[in-house]
C-alpha cells in the first residue's frame, strides 16, 4: 500500500471530512487549520480571522483511488469560484484550497486544476499551493458529523452517499 496525503479546504471541514471518508482507498482523514500565520490556532482564533483555512488531510492509497479521482470528487462539492465562502459560510477560514507536501504531485494537480478552470469564464478562487502548515483541530471537531448525526453540513446529503 502506497499511502499519500493531500490537504483539501472545502468550506466547513465537518462535511468535507465526512464526504471523503466514504470512498474506498481513503485510509484516514483529519480536520485541521492550514496555511495561516500563527502556530497552534484555536477554533475561536480561526473564526476570528487568523487566516487559516478549515482543511482536511486526506490519506489515500493510490492503488485504490487516484489523486485525480479525489480532485474530481472535491470539485463536485465546492464552488471553486466563490471567494472566502462555501454555502452559507463566509470568511477566510472557508476558502477553498488544494495544498500539497510532495512537489512531485504538482504537475498532476496543475493538470486537473486547469481542466476545472476550462469550465468557468472567471478565474477560480481555489488556491493551489504548497502546504505551509497544518494544525489538527480540537478533538470535538474530528469526525464531528459521525458524533453528531444531523449536525450542520453545507454539502448536500445526496453527495454523502456516492459510494453506496
Amino acid at each position: 500500500m502506497a499511502v499519500q496525503s493531500i490537504y483539501l479546504a472545502g468550506g466547513c471541514f465537518w462535511g468535507t471530512q465526512k464526504f471523503f471518508d466514504q470512498f474506498d482507498g481513503v485510509v484516514g482523514t483529519q480536520v485541521g487549520y492550514a496555511n495561516g500565520a500563527t502556530a497552534e490556532p484555536s477554533y475561536r482564533e480561526v473564526c476570528a480571522g487568523s487566516g487559516h483555512a478549515e482543511t482536511v488531510r486526506i490519506d489515500f492509497d493510490e492503488e485504490q483511488i487516484s489523486l485525480e479521482q479525489l480532485l474530481d470528487y472535491y470539485f463536485i462539492v465546492i464552488d471553486p469560484t466563490a471567494y472566502h465562502r462555501q454555502g452559507p459560510d463566509t470568511g477566510i477560514q472557508y476558502r477553498t484550497g488544494i495544498y500539497y507536501t510532495d512537489p512531485a504531485l504538482l504537475p498532476r494537480l496543475e493538470k486537473r486544476y486547469a481542466a476545472e478552470q476550462e469550465k468557468y469564464r472567471r478565474e477560480l478562487e481555489t488556491e493551489l499551493l504548497p502546504l505551509e502548515n497544518f494544525y489538527p483541530a480540537e478533538e470535538y471537531h474530528q469526525k464531528y458529523l459521525e458524533k453528531n448525526p444531523g449536525g450542520y453540513c453545507h454539502i448536500p446529503e445526496k453527495y454523502m452517499h456516492l459510494n453506496d
